[in-house]
């Protein structure tokens, strides 16, 4: 079974020729483009391999024009579309520390802190500029999410073995 890595998500057509506008979930804009096939899906179901045939930076996002995509009707379809890659053909990640994953491996994770108090379960991470941020959902009588900071000093230790996240956080932050 292929493993694929969500990278980011296709926001609409980019003019009237095929073009579409994507937004990169991967640290550097441009990373995306070093990828000649990409994969998408809607929520991860049966996913359609796709030939990139060019690509540039535009802001914070990316203009990609695909094979076998002509015109804006075509490229409005994939809206919302998921864009992955094979985790096999990711660059590896070392061993040590908190640098040896991927976002979409912490997705499911349980977030305790140090008191061993379960605070919910990631649902998700946001790129703020200054730092990365945890989107945790809380389980009990209010469904709610909370936002922790993914910085050394609240995240004490990523234990994918384990799927949990031990963080410097309380319950009622």
């Amino acid at each position: 079974m292929i493993v694929m890595i969500v990278m980011g998500h296709i926001v609409g057509p980019f003019g009237i020729y095929g073009w579409v506008r994507v937004l990169p979930y991967t640290e550097y804009v441009d990373g995306l483009l070093e990828y000649s096939s990409w994969w998408f899906s809607k929520e991860g179901n049966e996913w359609q391999k796709v030939q990139v045939i060019t690509g540039r930076i535009n802001g914070n996002t990316l203009n990609v024009k695909l094979e076998g995509y002509t015109d804006r009707t075509q490229t409005l379809r994939l809206k919302g579309m998921q864009v992955a890659i094979p985790r096999n053909q990711l660059p590896s990640l070392p061993e040590n520390g908190n640098l040896g994953y991927y976002w979409s491996d912490l997705i499911g994770t349980e977030v305790v802190n140090l008191k061993n108090e379960h605070l919910g379960n990631v649902v998700g991470l946001l790129e703020t500029g200054a730092n990365d941020v945890l989107r945790i959902q809380c389980i009990g009588k209010k469904k709610k999410e909370i936002l922790i900071p993914f910085i050394e000093q609240v995240i004490i230790k990523v234990d994918l073995k384990l799927s949990r996240i031990i963080v410097d956080w309380g319950v009622d932050y």
